[in-house]
């Protein structure tokens, strides 16, 4: 193994990745270098939770097949119908009358005929 100190491959590393963030801070005056920040910006804005893609796809995949569904809502309350659209809060159900049901109200949902099984 070589024994090349370290100093002689990290500057040019350095160099391209730019100043170090414990230089930046003893530029500005600073004692201390300042502590990185780890926070990810959400995906849409600070405001939404994160996207649920299988949620999405799932309901996609119904509305698209047309497929008779039951939505179990949290009073205990059952909508049969088809999912004709949805969005980030609610869903329109097409049975014998044009429900439109928020997500926030639905315990859960399955395909009518699967109670069963």
């Amino acid at each position: 193994m070589s024994s090349l100190p370290s100093q002689a491959i990290l500057p040019s590393v350095r160099n391209k990745l730019g100043p170090r963030p414990d230089r930046l801070q003893a530029r500005a005056g600073g004692n201390s270098p300042a502590p990185l920040s780890f926070r990810f910006p959400a995906r849409a804005g600070e405001d939404e939770p994160p996207r649920r893609d299988a949620e999405l796809f799932y309901l996609q995949k119904q509305i698209q097949a047309q497929t008779p569904m039951v939505i179990v809502l949290q009073d205990g309350e059952h909508v049969e119908g088809c999912i004709e659209w949805y969005d980030r809060n609610a869903l329109k159900v097409r049975g014998r009358a044009k429900t439109l049901v928020y997500k926030s109200a639905i315990k859960y949902m399955y395909k009518l005929g699967d109670a069963g099984q």
